[in-house]
């Protein structure tokens, strides 16, 4: 049985325009190779390798992008009740309100406040709804947030 990856539309259209660039970046990847190969000596041409190594890095992301594609299921929003995935999520602790996404693993980036439902944030919060608290377990320490908002 295949996995399948969940994505949100965003998160398909993202991965869907990086495989465009990086299948545009395979004849700039053919070129360095040709270029390093004119050098001379393959096994002591630190630029072929470089270049053979940027080539087996670019297809490798190509192959894993089109395996999500292809095993994709959109993720609909919550209906705002409850969190679950696609939800966005508004978190209080004292004065200061986080915003999350809750996404797939395959989607997640905290730094854009994009977090998984398998991470330890997004399982304390899948399932609760506004005015709930939860407690949540970083590498800090726990820290109790109350949930104010649900779209």
């Amino acid at each position: 049985m295949k996995k399948r990856f969940q994505l949100t539309t965003v998160g398909k259209k993202e991965l869907e325009k990086e495989l465009i660039e990086l299948k545009s970046r395979r004849g700039e990847v053919a070129a360095k190779i040709s270029a390093a190969r004119d050098f001379g000596d393959l096994s002591e041409n630190a630029e072929y390798d470089v270049a053979r190594e940027e080539q087996g890095l670019v297809e490798t992301r190509i192959s894993e992008i089109e395996n999500i594609l292809m095993n994709t299921e959109i993720i609909k929003n919550s209906n705002g009740s409850k969190i679950g995935l696609g939800s966005q999520v508004e978190i209080k602790t004292g004065k200061k309100v986080i915003s999350y996404t809750i996404v797939g693993p395959v989607e997640a980036d905290p730094l854009a406040g994009k977090v998984s439902n398998e991470s330890p944030i997004g399982k304390a919060l899948f399932g609760k709804k506004v005015g709930d608290s939860v407690e949540i377990t970083t590498p800090k320490g726990v820290t109790v947030y109350s949930i104010e908002n649900i779209n």
